[in-house]
């Protein structure tokens, strides 16, 4: 039941974020006096449409995605008399030029022709065409600063969540007592004590410490060792509690928290620290942001090999699922999903949830970035190189060359909207069949 409801309620977070992406083309354009007819969230058949002024809003069956439809987006080309679209090729794709071309000439109502997208100056159109993906970052920017500012972070306090009932083995790290009660390697130095749940750490051996991982960083490093523990119990005293801490062997861990087969041996007192969320400053937000643009940046990189991990080890191979394998939108709604159906504290889920939502709105952004059509960042380039183009053939005193034929690059484009398609398509079957979990 709960699940169903984080997929729901992540879904109409991604919604949302089309449906804002779109705003951040659409503002800007009619502002500048480009026409807009449509706006729309999705694609494929119209689900509901409503016209207001000279633009149809609505929303579309295929929740992939958006566009907003400016006029003028092509421009004729440079030989071409304005208002027409003739060429004298008759090539397979120079007729998939000349009909796109005619398709966007058609949408040119008379009175209209200084409202064409392609007439705009070159940071008019970067504008327009940055606004979708700034929009992205915007929202990752607030939903960042709601998780780390408005949440926190956790960290682990100083006050005891529980009390470990047996020294840790290799055959059992956890520290658990079996089926009977029994303890392989004996009790715990904090169990022996009478350690309890609830009980403050405010010092040992008289040093106060100041985090957890401080005290933690003492007590291995101390190894086995007599000393005494100062705690706050729940009733408000202070007492001096002797304890006899214990060497472990444990394993080592890399930064992302695989085991890396080697061990060490550190001291053991046997509590686990409760968990309390503690609220960043906001420079910890750009800082967060950055961190992770970074590793999308990888991310975006490496997506053909991990795409072709995905279908050739996991779809093919029938090996599992790796944790930086590409999730569609229906794998990120089924981890919403999870996060919300999941046993965590609330604290934890709405951290989970929105944290999930930033990082996807941040990514977005990037991909959204990538200097290729249809892509904005692809018009963007369009526009730069334009702008470049004639400044100069300024500094020359040549003629301006006229708006680029971005036109010319159509079958690119259709190539990299079919491969999109297909990955689209591709990862989307794997988080039916196998899907990423939180587990």
């Amino acid at each position: 039941m709960w699940e169903v409801v984080g997929i729901v309620l992540f879904f109409l977070l991604i919604l949302a974020s089309i449906a804002l992406h779109e705003i951040g083309h659409l503002v800007p354009a009619k502002k500048f006096g480009v026409k807009v007819t449509e706006y729309m969230v999705g694609f494929g058949p119209t689900l509901w449409s409503k016209r207001k002024g000279e633009t149809s809003y609505g929303v579309k069956a295929i929740p992939v995605g958006g566009y907003i439809r400016m006029i003028g987006m092509l421009p004729p080309p440079k030989d071409a008399p304005e208002g027409t679209a003739r060429t004298m090729s008759t090539g397979r794709l120079a007729l998939l030029v000349e009909d796109a071309r005619r398709q966007s000439l058609e949408e040119i109502a008379p009175g209209d022709e200084n409202r064409v997208f392609y007439k705009l100056p070159v940071h008019k159109r970067v504008i327009i065409m940055l606004g979708g993906p700034f929009m992205n970052l915007v929202l990752a920017f607030f939903l960042f600063a709601a998780v780390l500012v408005g949440i926190g972070v956790a960290q682990p306090s100083l006050t005891v969540s529980a009390v470990v009932p047996c020294v840790p083995t290799v055959a059992v790290p956890s520290g658990e007592a079996d089926a009977s009660g029994a303890c392989a390697a004996g009790e715990s130095p904090a169990a022996i004590a009478g350690l309890q749940p609830g009980d403050v750490i405010t010092a040992y051996n008289g040093n106060a410490p100041a985090s957890w991982d401080e005290l933690t960083q003492q007590i291995r490093a101390e190894g086995a060792a007599d000393g005494v523990l100062t705690v706050q119990r729940a009733d408000g005293s202070t007492v001096d509690i002797p304890v006899s801490t214990v060497d472990v062997t444990r394993p080592v861990y890399d930064e992302v928290g695989e085991p890396t087969g080697a061990t060490e041996t550190t001291g053991f007192l046997g509590v686990r620290p409760e968990i309390e969320y503690v609220a960043q400053p906001w420079s910890a937000v750009p800082a967060q942001m950055w961190d992770l643009t970074a590793r999308s940046a990888v991310a975006l990189v490496s997506m053909p090999v991990r795409v072709y991990e995905l279908v050739t080890e996991t779809l093919v191979g029938g090996g599992e699922r790796q944790i930086d394998s590409p999730v569609s939108v229906v794998g990120v709604s089924r981890l919403g999903g999870e996060v919300v159906a999941s046993g965590e504290p609330v604290e934890a889920k709405l951290a989970m949830f929105l944290g999930l939502a930033a990082s996807l709105n941040l990514f977005l952004f990037l991909f959204n970035l990538l200097p290729i059509l249809p892509l904005d960042g692809g018009h963007v380039a369009g526009a730069l190189y334009e702008g470049g183009r004639r400044q100069w053939a300024r500094v020359r005193r040549k003629p301006d060359p006229g708006p680029v034929d971005v036109a010319r690059l159509l079958p690119v484009a259709y190539v990299v909207a079919i491969a999109l398609v297909a990955v689209g398509a591709i990862v989307i079957f794997a988080d039916l069949v196998k899907p990423l979990t939180l587990g």
